[in-house]
């Protein structure tokens, strides 16, 4: 019989995971588990956008009300982004995500079930919570659970974003047809309960913590347990090498560490994944949250016809959302950042010169270039260079604190797409926010790092890094460069 694996610290565990030719079996299972998380925060976000016109009428929210309604879950995200990355280095990863599913299911059925603005508000903060916690574990968590050669496909994440988008946009079409009156928006934002207590079942019988985290905090007995629970990877709990006793003894990385992200090899990393981050949400917020009032606009003042309008837009964001996965494998995720962020600033410039100037079928065909370009490059990529550019130790406060910035972008869109609207038009908006893209598109040609070209995982950097140094795991001014090819 084969000799088993011997286990000895995080390097060993990424490297028996990133000796899997493909995800099978139980591991699938998991791994779309957590994306159903991802899944779940873009579906509560569209449930509010897509009832948002009879919620206002009920309701009679003033524009003010609407704008804070709108901002309030990014606005959470802000500050519980990095928390979620610190509960999910204290704690491990499953438990912040099953946290974050009892607050989805309560602020869906608060808000579904009030009666003014304040309760509405206050589902939509509980609301908030659920998706900063879980947008910052899930990413860091995936990253730990895929072979680095499959990478690529935590950008599916992004085509998850526009299924759950336009499953929400479908759902509120059948309410309307089903002559719920305007109670339409009840319907929408409370179905996204039944998905949150749906994945909380899901995720609560099937989810295995981290082998990575556990070898990382010295359980290695666990470690190895979850290798086989999770790919059937059978392996022996082996002494504890350098880097695993120097990290189990060091004190947990918490906010205070946060500068390591700012130093050494992690700075250029962090300001890449930051400004792809930053610009992708804001620019995705500005336009494709209100593909809605887009479609209004060009098909015409229809509920259906918007509504339509608007899956037809996010049938094409799912298909680039899918396409990501293969640029990115291909061109790495800098450079596939780099041009979808030079489509968007394209199809915004031309988005602005001819709105109402052109065939309906040509103003159509630009916003479907703008979310075919996001979905595949920048869309995509943001959430993922954050998750595969930094060693395990501070991955999550890496996912954590690159999210907050992106919710930075997130409410900065959602506010200022709406003021500017009003004080320019909306083809001047178009033109003043095509800044956003050409900045991130001039990040991504400057900045050459890039995880899917790397020689080593950062994980194998630090640990060998450590081995040779005796220095704090994780930190990148001690650790050996990891080089691109």
């Amino acid at each position: 019989m084969a000799q088993r694996p011997s286990v000895k610290g995080v390097a060993d565990v990424v490297g028996l995971i990133d000796g899997l030719g493909k995800i099978t079996g139980r591991a699938q299972v998991i791994w779309f588990l957590v994306f159903g998380g991802l899944f779940l925060d873009a579906y509560s976000n569209a449930a509010l956008s897509a009832g948002l016109g009879p919620m206002t009428s009920q309701m009679e929210l003033t524009s003010t009300q609407v704008s804070i309604l709108t901002a309030t879950a990014p606005a959470l995200a802000i500050l519980f982004n990095p928390i979620g990355g610190w509960l999910a280095t204290r704690i491990g990863r499953v438990p912040p995500l099953l946290l974050a599913k009892a607050f989805a299911i309560a602020g869906a059925l608060i808000a579904a079930f009030a009666d003014d603005f304040g309760v509405v508000w206050v589902g939509r903060v509980l609301v908030g919570v659920a998706y900063g916690i879980d947008f910052a574990v899930a990413m860091a968590l995936l990253a730990e659970y895929t072979p680095a050669k499959l990478g690529g496909r935590l950008n599916l994440w992004q085509a998850v974003w526009y299924v759950a988008t336009t499953s929400n946009l479908a759902l509120a079409l059948l309410f309307f047809n089903l002559d719920v009156g305007a109670d339409i928006w009840r319907w929408s934002v409370g179905s996204a309960a039944v998905v949150a207590v749906l994945l909380l079942v899901g995720q609560w019988t099937m989810l295995k913590e981290s082998p990575t985290w556990l070898a990382g905090k010295g359980r290695l007995d666990e470690a190895v347990a979850n290798l086989d629970a999770i790919y059937g990877i059978k392996a022996v709990a082996g002494r504890p090498d350098a880097a695993t006793l120097a990290s189990s003894a060091a004190p947990a990385i918490g906010f205070r560490h946060a500068g390591v992200l700012f130093k050494g090899d992690y700075l250029p990393r962090t300001i890449l994944s930051s400004v792809i981050s930053l610009g992708q949400s804001m620019q995705y917020f500005a336009v494709g949250w209100y593909l809605p009032l887009i479609s209004l606009t060009i098909f015409g003042e229809s509920f259906e016809k918007a509504t339509i309008g608007s899956m037809v837009f996010n049938a094409f964001g799912i298909a680039g959302g899918l396409l990501s996965a293969y640029f990115g494998r291909r061109l790495g995720l800098r450079l596939s950042s780099a041009a979808g962020f030079a489509g968007v600033f394209v199809a915004l410039l031309a988005m602005g010169l001819t709105f109402e100037k052109v065939p309906t079928a040509v103003a159509f065909l630009l916003p479907v270039l703008f979310i075919l370009c996001h979905s595949t490059g920048p869309g995509a990529n943001g959430k993922s260079i954050a998750a595969l550019s930094y060693s395990s130790d501070v991955r999550a406060l890496g996912t954590g604190v690159t999210g907050m910035v992106g919710s930075f972008g997130s409410v900065a869109g959602l506010y200022l797409f709406p003021q500017i609207k009003d004080s320019l038009g909306l083809a001047d908006t178009f033109l003043v926010l095509s800044v956003v893209p050409l900045l991130g598109m001039i990040t991504c040609l400057a900045i050459k790092w890039d995880p899917m070209k790397a020689d080593r995982s950062p994980d194998e950097a630090a640990a060998d890094a450590l081995a040779s140094t005796d220095a704090p795991g994780g930190l990148p001014d001690t650790a050996k460069t990891t080089t691109a090819r």
